[in-house]
């Protein structure tokens, strides 16, 4: 019904009243921005509308708090009301902001690194060829993980998945050839070979009956939320703890160490977020 500049105005008011009454430990001002592939949602009208007057709050708090972006298929207008709020290089953002789920082009993302914003990664950023190759072109001093649980988990249908069965793969190749050394060390040569153990009585097992070995080991066990227990995922659920598949394809696309990765966005967020107390 288009924007209703009362009740704008009216929720505005009341968000300025929450985040200053806000207790300790309030992070960052979002998610918010737009999405012009969700316009059945909320229209190109009132998303422009509310983006801007909260972005205008954003910049009178004081002190201010870092940005907590979205920006899908709008990045024109995403950067233009970005610049109207905190000035043509955005200088007048004291505390930066961090445009999450980046899945643009790499020309939207060198744009986005030059006014100092960082890039958020999850499952959603490498879905596609094309989504690899902007991840390659990032910046560590612009970089962040995240998993946007419980969405946004990185799927077998993805590009970036191949980064993941081919850590698996040199993980698994690691451990053989340990294992193999050990027993090779400890081996004593025997006279007698060992007798042959005789073939199992009974049925021999059907193919369609034997469990498939995932291609990506788990890690963490997983229950249905009504069998929920401490240190388990939910079923059908994206939990944080997968941030490190995150962290293991954004290494693998860029030729560089988990570590690398792990320890540049980890000082990235103790920068933006102020996590060093």
């Amino acid at each position: 019904m288009g924007v209703d500049h009362a009740r704008s105005a009216k929720i505005i008011i009341d968000l300025r009243t929450l985040v200053e009454t806000a207790p300790p430990g309030l992070a960052a001002f979002g998610e918010f921005g737009l999405d012009y592939d969700r316009l059945h949602y909320c229209s190109k009208e009132v998303q422009l509308h509310s983006f801007a007057v909260q972005l205008t709050l954003a910049a009178s708090l004081s002190p201010q708090l870092p940005l907590f972006l979205h920006s899908r298929a709008a990045h024109d207008d995403f950067v233009r009301l970005l610049k109207d709020a905190f000035g043509p290089r955005l200088e007048r953002l004291v505390r930066g902001g961090i445009v999450h789920s980046f899945t643009g082009t790499v020309e939207e993302m060198r744009e986005l690194m030059d006014l100092g914003l960082y890039i958020g990664m999850n499952g959603c950023s490498f879905k596609t060829a094309e989504n690899c190759a902007v991840v390659r072109e990032i910046n560590l001093s612009h970089l962040m993980l995240e998993t946007d649980g419980p969405w946004c988990e990185v799927r077998p249908t993805h590009e970036g998945w191949k980064y993941l069965v081919e850590a698996a793969k040199t993980k698994e190749n690691v451990g053989t050839k340990t294992s193999v050394l050990r027993n090779s060390a400890e081996a004593t040569l025997e006279a007698t070979p060992a007798p042959t153990p005789a073939p199992a009585q009974g049925k021999k097992q059907g193919k369609k009956n034997q469990k498939k070995e995932p291609e990506i080991p788990a890690r963490f066990k997983v229950v249905k939320k009504e069998k929920w227990e401490e240190g388990a995922m939910v079923k059908g659920r994206n939990e944080p703890c997968t941030i490190e598949r995150i962290a293991t394809i954004v290494a693998g696309i860029k030729g560089v160490s988990v570590e690398e990765v792990c320890e540049a966005a980890w000082a990235n967020s103790v920068k933006v977020f102020g996590l060093d107390g």
